[in-house]
């Protein structure tokens, strides 16, 4: 069975049947020469097992020789690209990223403020007051939607509340939150302080929807939620791919159902941007915001995004009326539309579409990193990265598999797959729950020395995370056989 095969399979919800030599390198340095994604791994800067160590800035890249003559010349295994499978977590350095920003620094040196409306010649970028739009532009195949129902703009917990600000309207009847049981830190804060905004309580405002046993939150789970709290609810926001198992929810069934209900919906999809195929506006998503450094890899903390349906993004003018109508929305001048932006009046007359929820002046130097990294996706497709991801993420599953067959008569289990095994319920991810919480930082410890790195998340899970345009088969297998070896298992290649 080749490559395209194993994609079939996986896409049709079928397990992938993997051969009984899937555990050799020969098997998955096949698996590399079908994959046609292999050469996108030559656009990013991977750690070295020597970088890892640095400590001082010495002018070098990973693998290069240092401006002073030292480091990047280590011989051996020091040289290579180490494992990196933290990528659910924080992406990966894209070669164009440099190239971007290089870029921007040029322009603002030479041309100073006139950078806001010159677009320099030979330059990747445009001028700065349409960089975001430009970036919007790069993002659509990513999130499903057309330019004009994105906006890049701050990062994700300011852009959620800036989505609450305006799609959270609770009155008498409609006031809760259908959230899921624990989301990310950050969403739960986000959510339950905007309750208290409203002067409401969130212990009567907030609905937690909790996993059944295994960890996994059903859909059947939320729809019976939604039809329990439907009357009163205002707003359900759900992660599209849960952090922590690594599940991925069932997006537009469960969209579709709760705004047949009247309750508008909303989407963090800090885990899933990048990571797998949406289709916001297809869906009919009310809105929905992402960050950019995981998945996308636009770099630590970057720029974020955000999607407005695009009935949300109009303004009307009525005859004779003196300023339009519009979805409510915390105003900033950026927002306003580009015609009347620099009258500096206090008539504010919205963009049209998601732009016209900005607030402020982007970072150009944010916008051109994100505009660099968005540019190796324009050498794809999502569905040609997500394909190789689903027979990627199952075959870590399969050598995960082949330890826990080989301690099957273990008292107790040496490690649980926290992650849902139906591939069209999960993403990049596959969070494995360690028997015991001490072996945490012995694991982890023995990964990294061997220059193998991923999530951990205490007390005993780690994260592991094979992203498709950088990773190969051959590190999965690699990286694996370093995980038996730190769970005291015997090497099987």
């Amino acid at each position: 069975m080749d490559f395209s095969a194993f994609v079939d399979r996986l896409r049709s919800g079928a397990s992938p049947d993997f051969p009984a030599d899937a555990n050799t390198l020969a098997f998955a340095q096949k698996l590399d020469s079908q994959d046609q994604l292999r050469h996108l791994r030559d656009e990013f800067v991977l750690p070295t097992k020597a970088s890892l160590k640095k400590k001082a800035l010495d002018g070098s890249l990973p693998g290069q020789v240092a401006h002073n003559g030292t480091n990047g010349t280590e011989s051996g295994d020091a040289t290579k690209p180490c494992l990196y499978f933290v990528g659910n977590s924080l992406g990966a350095q894209p070669k164009a990223v440099r190239e971007y920003v290089n870029a921007q620094l040029e322009t603002w040196a030479s041309v100073g403020v006139n950078g806001h409306f010159t677009t320099m010649a030979n330059s990747p970028l445009t001028q700065w007051q349409d960089m975001a739009e430009q970036c919007s532009r790069q993002s659509a195949d990513i999130v499903g939607a057309s330019p004009h129902e994105i906006v890049v703009m701050n990062t994700l917990t300011i852009n959620l509340h800036l989505m609450m600000a305006s799609f959270y309207k609770p009155d008498a009847k409609r006031h809760k939150i259908i959230l899921e049981w624990k989301p990310f830190p950050s969403d739960h804060y986000a959510i339950e302080s905007q309750i208290v905004w409203h002067g409401l309580d969130p212990g009567k405002s907030m609905v937690k929807i909790e996993p059944d046993d295994n960890g996994i939150i059903p859909t059947e789970k939320i729809l019976r939620t939604i039809d329990e709290h439907a009357d009163d609810t205002a707003l359900l926001m759900l992660p599209g791919i849960q952090y922590y198992s690594g599940q991925l929810f069932d997006m537009p069934r469960i969209t579709a159902y709760a705004k047949a209900r009247g309750i508008v919906v909303g989407w963090d999809l800090a885990h899933a941007a990048g990571n797998v195929e949406l289709k916001l506006h297809e869906w009919d998503v009310d809105f929905a915001c992402w960050c950019t450094y995981k998945y996308i890899n636009a770099g630590p903390g970057a720029i974020g995004g955000a999607y407005v349906h695009e009935r949300h993004g109009k303004v009307e003018w009525e005859d004779g009326a003196d300023k339009p109508s519009y979805q409510p929305r915390l105003m900033g001048w950026y927002g306003g539309d580009k015609s009347v932006r620099f009258n500096m009046d206090n008539k504010f007359v919205p963009t049209p579409g998601a732009a016209g929820f900005q607030l402020s002046n982007p970072s150009a130097m944010d916008l051109a990193a994100l505009s660099g990294a968005l540019s190796v996706f324009a050498k794809t497709t999502m569905r040609d990265i997500r394909s190789k991801a689903l027979v990627m993420t199952a075959y870590a599953e399969f050598l995960l598999d082949q330890m826990l067959e080989e301690t099957k008569d273990d008292a107790t289990a040496l490690f649980t797959i926290l992650t849902p095994r139906d591939p069209l319920q999960r993403g990049t991810q596959l969070s494995v729950l360690l028997r015991d919480a001490g072996l945490l930082d012995k694991v982890t410890r023995a990964l990294e020395e061997n220059g193998a790195i991923c999530d951990k998340r205490k007390p005993n899970v780690i994260r592991v995370a094979p992203v498709p345009l950088y990773t190969r088969f051959e590190d999965v297998l690699a990286y694996v056989q370093i995980l038996r070896s730190a769970l005291f298992l015997p090497c099987t290649v």
